[in-house]
């Protein structure tokens, strides 16, 4: 089964959300509205809470953890992700904050406690170390990321569409279910 329960914790779905079969969901994991989860992806919250927003996608492959509470790190680190984001094939998210209208790169890693603002471009590959906050409106990419450049209009427009495009394409995986 591909969306487990782990001790106290039972991932909760929003409505008209699309888990691959062969994805997997386990524990402190709350996912919103339309949103997707595509072949082999990770969303394990057995240590901390995973939330994500309405209408994100999550791609192929991409692993979504978080950092248990210990004298290292009282609170630990539960990873949140807002609406209209999409997270590319095989990225890497582990104990941080995304906000709304962000596209992660395809292979990209992002570290404990970092914070990407809303509008951000993630390209592909980069690496975000850990306690990082990347200002929106702007292009990262590098390893360690780096602020390239100012978003176009159309840049920001393309998070609203990609969104967009990922609910309807979901919408075809569940009506053809």
């Amino acid at each position: 089964m591909n969306i487990r329960s782990f001790e106290n914790y039972t991932p909760e779905l929003g409505k008209r959300v699309f888990v691959d079969p062969t994805a997997l969901v386990v524990g402190q994991v709350s996912i919103g509205d339309d949103s997707s989860i595509w072949p082999m992806a990770v969303l394990r919250g057995d240590v901390h809470a995973i939330e994500i927003g309405a209408r994100s996608s999550i791609q192929d492959g991409a692993v979504c953890h978080v950092t248990h509470a210990s004298h290292y790190n009282p609170d630990g680190h539960r990873l949140i992700i807002g609406d209209d984001v999409t997270v590319g094939h095989k990225a890497m998210l582990h104990g941080c904050k995304i906000n709304n209208e962000v596209l992660i790169g395809m292979g990209s890693v992002v570290m404990d406690d970092v914070v990407i603002h809303s509008n951000v471009v993630l390209g592909a590959n980069s690496v975000v170390p850990p306690g990082r906050e990347l200002e929106g409106g702007f292009l990262w990419v590098g390893s360690p990321a780096r602020k390239i450049r100012t978003l176009t209009d159309d840049e920001i427009a393309f998070f609203k569409y990609s969104a967009d495009n990922y609910v309807k394409l979901k919408d075809r995986y569940l009506n053809g279910q």
